[in-house]
């Protein structure tokens, strides 16, 4: 997949340019340009910063400064689209976790209601940069959350001192991604992420 480099001394992305505040109009359009692209079918393997840039009515080196590469625009891109990061109530690990889980439950009715992340998720299979930009981005950050919630939930007493925190995130959003990404017909019931989590926090909770 072919992407540009940033000029040298380019500031790295998430750091204003020198002497010139960050623009979120500039960002914003240059967000859109790229959802435009994309709902003219545009497939993402195609799209160029140069592209992006002429669709933006912006300057490449305007890019640059706010973005690595196109990957990281494209990153970008989707978290436009999707729901803020879940907030978690803190009254108790399940409810924490259950917040995280319908957080996933959320994502799949937007998927399924978004023919542009549909698009693009389908495409990013093809794209191993692309995936693992948002992999790192995107979903490594739910994952810590997740292990933060399952360390206090060992560390109080409410689960088990033995378990293993991987696969007991593993546990919990499976179900909820078998339904969400290899059943996309399967029903997505409000109560799905609490029946979920009951179901796995049964065989987690310390014996009484």
């Amino acid at each position: 997949m072919e992407s540009g480099h940033p000029a040298p001394g380019a500031p790295a992305r998430g750091a204003p340019a020198r002497g010139r505040p960050r623009s979120e109009a500039v960002e914003r359009a240059i967000l859109e340009g790229v959802i435009k692209l994309i709902e003219d079918g545009v497939p993402l393997a195609e799209l160029s910063i140069e592209r992006i840039a002429r669709t933006a009515g912006v300057g490449k080196a305007t890019i640059y400064r706010r973005w690595s590469g196109k990957e990281a625009v494209f990153v970008d891109v989707l978290r436009s689209l999707e729901e803020p990061p879940a907030e978690l109530p803190g009254t108790s690990v399940r409810d924490d976790i259950i917040a995280l889980v319908e957080y996933l439950r959320r994502r799949g009715l937007n998927m399924r209601s978004s023919a542009i992340l549909h698009n693009v998720f389908a495409q990013m299979k093809s794209l191993p940069k692309l995936w693992q930009a948002y992999h790192e981005t995107v979903i490594e950050p739910q994952q810590r959350r997740m292990y933060a919630v399952l360390r206090r939930g060992i560390e109080n007493g409410e689960l088990r001192p033995d378990i293993d925190i991987v696969f007991a995130n593993e546990l919990f959003v499976g179900p909820m991604l078998v339904r969400t990404v290899l059943r996309p017909n399967a029903p997505l019931d409000e109560d799905l992420a609490e029946r979920i989590v009951d179901a796995v926090l049964a065989g987690l909770r310390p014996p009484e």
